[in-house]
């Protein structure tokens, strides 16, 4: 397959939402924003990892550097849907993300090094080298979820709710179901701000009359915690 390449750099901020604070939100947002062109879409994402969930690990950690590798689709995958191998980087608080178009099969045998058919280009010989790198990365985790994004038009800013986020652990294929485990509390949902630059001040006044703060939140970090904290209930302290 061509190589069909998608490069963002930008800063995320995440706020986690109660039920109200989402429908203050979504009220406030009104003659700011515009919903996108997708209205609301679901989202599924497998991440890769270690045998010893080397990548997790690290990130929770908040180090300065830290990186991802997913694989993304839209609604639930099949054997011929477009799906985007993606590299998430994050560098001193910017966040950067390349990703390739590709399909299910080309991204086993990649990770078979059976990858012949892969996606040819800069951004596909990074992912082999990300690959080759740590050696060995299997399906770890996959988080779903709702997602509506809204735009500013004629503007930069970029945002996005995440409702009924949720994750599993096995059955680790795109194509299999949008079923999981809840990360939040029933009626929650993430917010996510994305900026190149500073969030504009009618936006930091929408946050500030609502009490939405700032906080740092992992979707795969949290289904990694939820995961160490069942085995550690179940008594097995070497997960």
């Amino acid at each position: 397959m061509s190589d069909a390449i998608v490069v963002m750099k930008r800063y995320e901020m995440k706020y986690i939402l109660t039920k109200d604070q989402v429908d203050y939100l979504v009220e406030a947002l009104k003659g700011h924003m515009m919903v996108d062109q997708y209205g609301l879409t679901s989202v599924a994402s497998l991440y890769f990892d270690t045998s010893s969930s080397r990548l997790i690990r690290t990130s929770i950690e908040k180090p300065q550097f830290k990186e991802k590798i997913r694989l993304r689709s839209y609604g639930l995958a099949s054997k011929d849907s477009n799906v985007y191998l993606e590299i998430k980087r994050k560098a001193n608080g910017i966040v950067y993300k390349r990703r390739v178009e590709t399909k299910i099969d080309e991204v086993d045998k990649l990770f078979n090094n059976q990858d012949n058919e892969f996606a040819s280009g800069q951004i596909a010989n990074e992912i082999r080298r990300f690959r080759d790198y740590y050696e060995k990365l299997i399906p770890s985790c996959l988080i779903i979820y709702e997602r509506v994004g809204y735009y500013e038009e004629n503007g930069k800013l970029r945002l996005t709710i995440d409702y009924n986020p949720r994750y599993r652990r096995d059955n680790l294929r795109l194509d299999y179901s949008m079923d999981g485990k809840p990360l939040l509390d029933e009626g929650s949902a993430i917010l996510e701000i994305k900026v190149q630059d500073a969030i504009p001040l009618w936006l930091s006044h929408i946050l500030d009359e609502g009490k939405i703060y700032i906080n740092s939140f992992s979707k795969y970090g949290k289904a990694y915690e939820e995961l160490i904290k069942t085995a550690r209930e179940e008594g097995n302290y070497y997960v």
